[in-house]
This record gives structure tokens, C-alpha cells and sequence, in this order.
């Protein structure tokens, strides 16, 4: 059909010229961009996904920049470290030669002095872009809020788009050979617990190399059981009718030291006779010669009459500082509680006693109380609670099976509503035990600026003598044994009986600075293969990104060249469909 209104044959050509010469155009907009995805409208999912991996690659770069600035410093501080490793090996040696007798010791100490002002050098410039690690201002370096240094390492989208920049750790207390506050690795350990509050014992030793603290770990109070003596007289013999008597009572309760009811003790008999100095010496004379035999007769005698069972007669030594060994108390006897009776008491008293043959020695006594030492004064001072440091100790009161407690800086912020870990004066000590100790029976109090009582119940706590004590016992803190020597301070010229010291310090102290050494060698290693890693992960994304939206320009270069083939057929098939008309205007002319 043919019609002077509508052309449909140029239409249908037009129509196919539009599609041509879009398809030409996006065509020749990839082939001029390389890109397939340049825009959101061309692939809105990859376009999203290259954007943001773009950014990433960006971020990269900048981490891989932050490397490069980690690395130098890193690099900056081994150097440092290798130095004074060499310098120290120095030092050790002057110190080994100082040893020698006849050297001039004030002329090696001049030498090590230089050699100390070098490490000091060393370690304050070996410094980049403002950061140093050998030689550090930290208020507490054993605070890990306080002495971390970081290098940035990695960047990383998680894939719920969540992003997080990872860092390499460094803490500074394991490089700093000098610390403001004190702590380095060439310094004394500012971390002096001191008594713990009074807990413990004052230190007064120190070892050798490290001249590190050492404590008693203990604080402790008790007794021992009340006593009698009374001294022999002389050799006697025991007639057939002769006889000897006496009460003996253990372990009444005193009046004086704690409440009543009052337990008056237990009492027994004693009854020595001839029969019993023979069968106690194994003879038949009744003979009875000196102080030793007299003991072994009166203990026999004490089994005898169930007194055994609770007390005992004994006799003493002492040392002997001329001969190095102990030796005998002549002519003194004495008797003791055995504090085996169930009571709480430790008293002992000799009573009634009769004698046909005279007193040798023998006589009645006045109660002697064992003391009740349940009671307990700790001497305070202040101390602090560094991080990372638990402080642990066992609380025995009598002989309780120990209670075992632990605190440390967190515990003791939170309970003094403080953030340094200091416990500065007896109240808060005071506060501090009891909150850990929680004991009804225990009374804790502050009792002056410098003293702390702890006192258990008198009725609850009642036992004397040996059966009584409190106890603080295995007192440690985790740190624990520290140094307390310094580098700068070692002078062989006026401490010519510390170089064996010196000598052991320095091994010591060397060894840690090597392993620190070790530990920034370990860290230049990891930064080196996280900067490769770094930049592979870059090209590796930018080759994915690639995938996703790069032209191929192969295949866009032959398609190119078919749409400008199908563009000039079009344009030719439009001019032959816009001639149709003219021929049939000639039908009318």
C-alpha cells in the first residue's frame, strides 16, 4: 500500500537510524573511555560496587603512605637499640676490667661515664617526625592506656560495609630505655609496693644482679604456751616411804584478756615415789643424781598420773656462739601446756606441793597466762596499684584454714572513687580490707595516720598461747621482683665492692634490651610484608574493578566499525523510502 500521508517506509527506516546511531553513540562513548559502566544509568550495581572500591583503593594508598611513615620509625628506634647494644657490650667490659686489682678504678669510671652520656645521647635522638622510643615522657609506661604506640597497617570493609582501620601495637615499656617517670629499661622500677599497707614485713635485701626487692611475704602475730621453771637443787635419794606431790592445771582462761565465762583449766595429780625414780632411771637405789635424771622421773611420773596427756616437763639449750652449736642449760626444769586439752586457754601453774624429803627446787608457782595474740597492728604507707598488677594475700585468724583475697588498680578505683591506684593514707586501707575481708569477727580500723588495727572478736576468738595468732600471710604482688638499680648510677670508683653487682645487672639489663631489639626486627619484618601486601591488594582490586567495568576494546572496535556499516546503510535506506514520494508526484504531472 502506498499513501501520500504516511511514508512507513521512511518511518520504518528512521526508526531503524535512531537505534543505530544510539548503539554507535554508547559505542564510540566506550571506545573513547575505555569503560563499559562509566555512569550509574549504564550498570547502577556495578557502577556502585567500583565507586566504592575506588575509594577503598584510595584508602589503601594512604595506608600504604602510613607504612612507609611506621617503617622510619621503627627503623629509627632498632638503630638506636643496636647502638647502645654495642656501647653496653663496652660498658660491661670496662666493668670487667675494673676487677683487676691495682687498676685505677677512677679512671674507668671516667670512661664509663662517657659511655653512659652516649647512650643517653643515642637514646634521645633517635627520634623521627617528633616520636621517640627510646626515650619516652609517659606518667605511668606500665599503663597500656598510656603507653601504646600504634602504626597504621590495614584497611578494612567488612561485609556489612562497615569500615575499620587496623594498627600494628607498640608498647612503649618494652623499647624506652628512659622514662621521665622512671620505668625504663635502663632505670629503676618506679613500682615500689613498699609494705603493702603494712601487710607485709619491710623489705631490707636485695639480689645481686637485678638488686631487685625482696620481701617477707608474711605479717604475722602469735604466742607461745605459758610456761613454769624452777632449778634443781642438788642430787637426793627417795626412801621406800618418801614421796613427792604436786597439782599441776593447764590451760585456764584469763580474766584479763577476755570475757567471761572464765574456764578455770584442767588439773591432774603428779605422785613421784621410789618405785617411780627407779622404773623412770632403771636403777633401785632411789638415787636421784642430777637435773636430766630428775626431768625423766618427774615425766614419768606426769604419765603416771594422766598429767602427760596435757602438759610436759622439759629441759633447755642455748647457742653457743663460740662453739657454733647449741648446747645444755644445767640445773633448769621447766614445764609447759601441751595446749591439747580442748580448752582455749594456755596457762600453767603448780600447786600443793608436799615433799618428805625436802623441796629440791620444786615449789608452788603463780599461774602463768599464755598471751592471746589475735590481735594485729599494721604499720601503714602509702603505695599505688599499677595496672596490670594484682596484689593477692591469706588472712588466718587462730588456726583457721587461710582465707585467701586479691585486688587490684580497676578494684581499687572503683572502691575509692579514684583513677591513679594510689591508697594514701590508713582510712583508705582500712576501707580497702574491709571490703575484702567482709568479717564480722574482724573488726579493721584506722587508728591514726600511720596505723591500722585488726582486731577479731574476743568472744568469738578466745584461744591463748600457741593456739592463738592472726596472720597475714603470702603477700604477693604480681610484678614482683623489680629493679631497683639504675644505668646512670653505677660507679665503680666509690662502690668498688658492687662491681660483681654491676657485672650481673648489666647481663641482665642487656638481655632485655636485645630481646626489645628482637621485638622492633619482628615489627620491621611485619610492616615490610604488610606494605607488599598492600600494594598487591591495590593492583588486585583495581584489576577486579577492571572486570566490572572496562570496555572491551577488541570487541567495541569491531563493533564500531559493523554500526558505522549499519549507519550508512540506514542513512541510504531513508533517502531511497523519501524518494518513493517523488515518483508518485510524477503520476500526476
Amino acid at each position: 500500500m502506498t499513501s501520500i500521508h504516511t511514508n512507513i517506509s521512511a518511518i520504518t527506516a528512521l526508526h531503524t537510524l535512531r537505534s543505530i546511531t544510539s548503539e554507535l553513540s554508547e559505542t564510540q562513548h566506550r571506545v573513547s573511555s575505555g569503560l563499559r559502566v562509566k555512569t550509574a544509568s549504564d550498570n547502577s550495581a556495578y557502577w556502585s560496587i567500583s565507586t566504592t572500591m575506588r575509594s577503598d583503593n584510595l584508602a589503601l594508598s594512604a595506608v600504604t603512605d602510613a607504612l612507609g611513615l611506621g617503617a622510619a620509625k621503627v627503623d629509627v628506634a632498632y638503630t638506636g637499640m643496636e647502638a647502645v647494644i654495642d656501647i653496653l657490650g663496652d660498658f660491661k667490659a670496662k666493668l670487667v676490667a675494673a676487677r683487676e686489682p691495682g687498676v685505677d678504678k677512677a679512671k674507668i669510671q671516667k670512661e664509663l661515664a662517657e659511655l653512659k652520656n652516649q647512650v643517653v645521647s643515642i637514646a634521645t635522638s633517635a627520634s623521627f617526625n617528633g616520636q621517640n622510643w627510646l626515650s619516652t615522657d609517659i606518667p605511668d609506661i606500665f599503663d597500656e592506656t598510656l603507653n601504646r604506640s600504634s602504626v597504621v597497617s590495614s584497611f578494612v570493609r567488612d561485609a556489612g560495609g562497615n569500615i575499620t582501620v587496623k594498627s600494628l601495637e607498640v608498647a612503649l615499656s618494652e623499647t624506652s630505655l628512659f622514662n621521665l617517670n622512671g620505668g625504663g629499661l635502663l632505670q629503676a622500677d618506679p613500682r615500689d609496693f613498699k609494705t603493702v599497707g603494712g601487710l607485709r614485713y619491710p623489705y631490707a635485701t636485695y639480689s645481686d644482679g637485678t638488686q631487685a626487692m625482696s620481701t617477707h611475704p608474711f605479717n604475722q602475730r602469735g604466742s607461745r604456751p605459758g610456761y613454769q621453771t624452777f632449778a634443781f637443787s642438788g642430787a637426793f635419794t627417795f626412801g621406800a616411804a618418801d614421796t613427792i606431790s604436786f597439782d599441776i592445771t593447764v590451760d585456764a582462761d584469763d580474766p584479763a584478756d577476755v570475757p567471761p565465762p572464765h574456764n578455770p583449766g584442767v588439773s591432774k595429780t603428779v605422785v613421784i615415789d621410789r618405785s617411780t625414780v627407779d622404773a623412770a632411771l632403771g636403777t633401785s637405789d632411789g638415787v636421784i643424781a642430777d637435773y636430766k635424771q630428775y626431768t625423766a622421773v618427774i615425766a614419768r611420773a606426769m604419765q603416771n598420773g594422766g598429767a602427760s596427756t596435757n602438759a610436759f616437763v622439759t629441759t633447755f639449750t642455748t647457742w653457743d656462739n663460740d662453739l657454733k652449736k647449741y648446747v645444755d642449760v644445767p640445773d633448769v626444769i621447766g614445764f609447759n601446756t601441751s595446749e591439747n586439752s580442748g580448752l582455749n586457754g594456755s596457762s600453767i601453774q603448780i600447786t600443793n606441793v608436799s615433799s618428805t624429803i625436802g623441796m629440791p627446787g620444786l615449789a608452788a608457782t603463780a599461774i602463768s597466762y599464755g598471751p592471746r595474740n589475735s590481735d594485729m597492728t599494721l604499720n601503714f604507707e602509702p603505695f599505688t596499684v599499677y595496672s596490670d598488677t594484682v596484689v593477692s594475700f591469706n588472712l588466718a585468724v587462730e588456726n583457721e584454714t587461710p582465707l585467701h583475697y586479691s585486688f587490684d588498680k580497676d578494684y581499687v578505683n572503683g572502691l575509692l572513687g579514684i583513677t591513679s591506684g594510689e591508697i594514701s593514707t590508713s582510712a583508705e586501707m582500712a576501707l580497702l580490707l574491709n571490703s575484702l575481708i567482709n568479717r564480722s569477727d574482724v573488726t579493721i580500723t584506722a587508728a591514726g595516720p600511720g596505723t591500722i588495727t585488726v582486731e577479731p572478736d574476743p568472744n568469738l576468738h578466745k584461744k591463748a598461747g600457741s593456739k592463738s595468732g592472726i596472720a597475714f600471710t603470702g603477700v604477693n604482688v604480681s610484678i614482683e621482683p623489680i629493679g631497683t638499680r639504675n644505668f646512670r648510677d653505677i660507679d665503680v670508683d666509690q662502690h668498688p665492692d658492687m662491681i660483681d653487682a654491676y657485672i650481673g645487672y648489666m647481663d641482665i639489663v642487656t638481655s632485655k634490651i636485645v630481646d626489645s631489639a628482637a621485638t622492633l626486627g619482628a615489627l620491621q619484618k611485619r610492616i615490610e610484608i604488610q606494605s607488599n601486601f598492600t600494594m598487591k591488594l591495590m593492583d588486585t582490586i583495581d584489576k577486579g574493578i577492571g572486570r566490572l567495568v572496562d570496555a572491551d576494546m577488541n570487541e567495541e572496535s569491531v563493533r564500531l566499525k559493523a554500526l558505522q556499516t549499519q549507519e550508512k546503510l540506514a542513512i541510504q535506506a531513508l533517502q531511497i523510502a523519501n524518494a518513493t514520494p517523488k515518483s508518485i508526484l510524477s503520476l500526476f504531472q
